[in-house]
C-alpha cells in the first residue's frame, strides 16, 4: 500500500541547530503513529514542516502522492492535513460550534447546510456538543484541548497531527482525550500524535517513532520502542518530564 505520508531526506538546520537530518519517513493511510524524544529532537519542525509552518532546507514532502514540499499550509490543510497546537488557537470570543465552522468553511470549502451538519457531526464524535453554544474563552482545558481536536477535524481531513494534546490534564482527562482520539482512529482517520504522555500513546497507537538529534532512532511497536535500550537512554530517561516511573508502568 502506498504511503498517505511520505518525507523523504529532510534536511532542516538553524544555524548550527540541526533539528531533521536526512530523515525520512512514512506513514500509511489510517495509520496511528506516536512520536516521542527528548526536548530539541525535531518534534515540533516535524509538524511544522509537515504542516506548512516551516519548510526543509532540503528533501520532499508527499501527500497522496503529490509533492507537497512548497505548499502553502491552507493548500495543505484543503488536501487533507489537519493539525492541532501544544496550546490550543480557539477564538475565544466565537463559540464552540462557531470555532469549528470556520474551519469548515475555511478548510473544508464547506457551505451552508453543508458546513452546519460537518460541524455538528463533528461535536457529536468530540464530545463537545453540549458546550456548543459556550464560548471558547470560557472553556477548561480538557474541553480546548477537544475543541482543537474538533477544529482539526472540521476540516475533513485524512491524517490529523496532534501536537501534545494530553499535556497539562489530568490522569482521568487523558483517559477521556484517549478515547476520543482512538475513536477518530477507528472511523479510519491517520493520525500522527507528539506526546510526553508515554502510556496515551501506548493505548492509541499502532506504531511508534522515537526521534533524537533531527533523525529516527527506533522505529516499530510502541512497548519495544520504549525497551529500547537507546530509547531509554535518550529519552526516557532524560529527566523529570519523561516520567520514569510511567515509562515503567507501560512496560509492565
Amino acid at each position: 500500500m502506498a504511503p498517505l505520508l511520505h518525507l523523504e531526506n529532510i534536511t532542516k538546520s538553524f544555524g548550527r541547530v540541526t533539528v531533521a537530518k536526512d530523515m525520512t519517513l512514512s506513514v500509511a493511510p489510517g495509520e496511528a503513529l506516536g512520536i516521542v524524544g527528548p526536548n530539541g529532537a525535531g518534534k515540533s519542525s516535524l509538524f511544522a514542516m509537515i504542516s506548512g509552518d516551516l519548510r526543509p532546507d532540503r528533501g520532499t514532502i508527499r501527500f497522496d502522492g503529490r509533492d507537497i514540499t512548497g505548499a502553502a499550509p491552507h493548500a495543505r490543510t484543503r488536501a487533507g492535513i489537519g493539525r492541532t497546537y501544544q496550546v490550543p488557537r480557539p477564538f475565544e470570543h466565537l463559540t464552540v460550534f462557531e470555532n469549528v465552522l470556520v474551519c469548515g468553511h475555511q478548510g473544508a470549502r464547506l457551505k451552508g447546510r453543508a458546513a452546519w451538519q460537518r460541524t455538528m457531526e463533528v461535536l457529536d464524535r468530540t464530545g463537545l456538543a453540549p458546550l456548543a453554544n459556550t464560548p471558547a474563552g470560557r472553556l477548561g482545558l480538557l474541553q480546548r484541548k477537544r475543541l482543537e481536536v474538533a477544529r482539526a477535524m472540521g476540516t475533513g481531513p485524512r491524517l490529523v497531527l496532534l501536537d501534545e494534546v494530553a499535556g497539562g490534564l489530568t490522569e482521568p482527562e487523558v483517559l477521556e482525550l484517549v478515547t476520543v482520539v482512538r475513536q477518530l482512529h477507528t472511523e479510519g482517520l491517520g493520525i500522527v500524535w507528539i506526546e510526553h504522555v508515554v502510556h496515551a500513546l501506548v493505548k492509541t497507537v499502532g506504531r511508534m517513532v522515537c526521534l533524537a538529534g533531527g533523525d529516527v532512532v527506533a522505529d516499530g511497536d510502541p512497548v519495544e520502542v520504549l525497551a529500547d535500550p537507546k530509547v531509554r537512554e535518550l529519552y526516557l530517561g532524560a529527566g523529570p518530564e519523561a516520567g520514569a516511573g510511567t515509562a515503567a508502568e507501560v512496560l509492565q
